[in-house]
């Protein structure tokens, strides 16, 4: 299948890569694209001082560099550990995006060449442990946009499979992107887990990204694969229109899904966080878009952070569960948070 080529306009290297085999493809991938040296992917000081109105300019270039932390974080969720992986931030511009307030204005994709190094680490931890463990590896990125760049998302995931007897991967994603996972050969320790919302909300919030049909299209041929059915409604956005939008989202899996995964269906319920910076950022960048932030449904929990209110998010938790009971009843919900 022919998938598209990420159109960078820049690219931004540490000075040390040029060596590994995973720079010298990508610089032959985009032979024609200016490419500057730099020290460090985390401190790139001319991009640090773009305004917020060049959100969008800045998500164009591609940063390349070496992983330095790979240190892992304990998650009570999808998965054991949230693993620092193959990539972090993304060239999709969705206006939630948690990435951005990590980041700020710096959350353009940035590609890791040392990926060896960070698979073996992962290899060696599975090896150790006396159990198995679930790790996520997208939750700084996502792996299948990525893998239109480096083009070795299952060769990483077979050296994963073929180096260790336990442990599997997860990884969330808004693509429909999945050919690399066809013929990947233990999918019962793969969990790709595929991200849905209303279409209007794809089309006026989640920027680049694939759109609902594409998206349930993938699930239904990762199920055909063998993959078990993993699903975020993610991340829910109240809206004047909420009950008709996310009616209208649950009607269509429901038509579109394959009848025989509906019952195997295992969903992740995640609301909007969101926060002073997204809202600042997002003014300037995409000042036509529709605002995420309301301030009579939203109140402030930590330092320039909003939550919908309790009441809100109640009554929001409530929708989302009758409609799951209507159209999956016998699906497995795993949280809602």
């Amino acid at each position: 299948m022919n998938y598209p080529k990420l159109n960078f306009t820049k690219i931004y290297y540490e000075k040390d890569i040029t060596d590994y085999e995973l720079t010298q493809k990508i610089f032959n991938d985009y032979k024609n694209i200016e490419k500057i040296p730099i020290e460090s992917h985390n401190n790139i000081e001319e991009l640090r001082k773009y305004e917020n109105k060049d959100f969008t300019k800045l998500k164009n270039y591609l940063i390349l560099g070496k992983r330095k932390t790979l240190k892992y974080v304990e998650n009570h969720k999808i998965s054991d550990f949230l693993v620092p992986f193959t990539s972090s931030g993304c060239y999709a511009m969705c206006m939630y995006c948690y990435l951005v307030c990590n980041f700020n204005k710096c959350s353009y994709l940035r590609i890791f060449v040392n990926q060896d190094q960070i698979l073996n680490k992962l290899i060696t931890h599975s090896n150790k442990s006396e159990k198995e463990f679930v790790y996520e590896i997208g939750s700084n990125s996502d792996l299948l946009l990525e893998n239109l760049v480096t083009k070795n998302l299952d060769q990483n995931i077979e050296m994963f499979l073929k180096n260790t007897t336990k442990g599997k991967l997860t990884f969330p994603t808004k693509f429909h992107y999945i050919e690399p996972l066809k013929n990947i050969s233990i999918k019962s320790r793969v969990l790709p887990r595929v991200s849905l919302n209303p279409n209007s909300i794809i089309t006026k919030v989640e920027f680049r990204t694939s759109s609902l049909i594409q998206r349930i299209n993938a699930i239904n041929e990762l199920f055909e694969w063998g993959y078990s059915p993993h699903i975020l409604v993610a991340p829910i956005i109240i809206t004047n229109s909420f009950e008709e939008d996310y009616s209208s989202l649950f009607s269509t899996m429901h038509d579109l899904l394959r009848k025989d995964l509906h019952n195997k269906i295992t969903f992740e319920i995640i609301f909007m966080t969101y926060s002073y910076i997204h809202k600042k950022i997002n003014e300037d960048a995409f000042p036509k878009a529709i605002s995420l932030y309301d301030k009579s449904l939203m109140t402030s929990r930590g330092i320039g952070k909003y939550h919908y209110r309790d009441k809100v998010k109640e009554y929001g938790k409530n929708y989302i569960q009758n409609l799951i009971n209507i159209h999956f009843p016998k699906s497995n919900i795993k949280y809602i948070v």
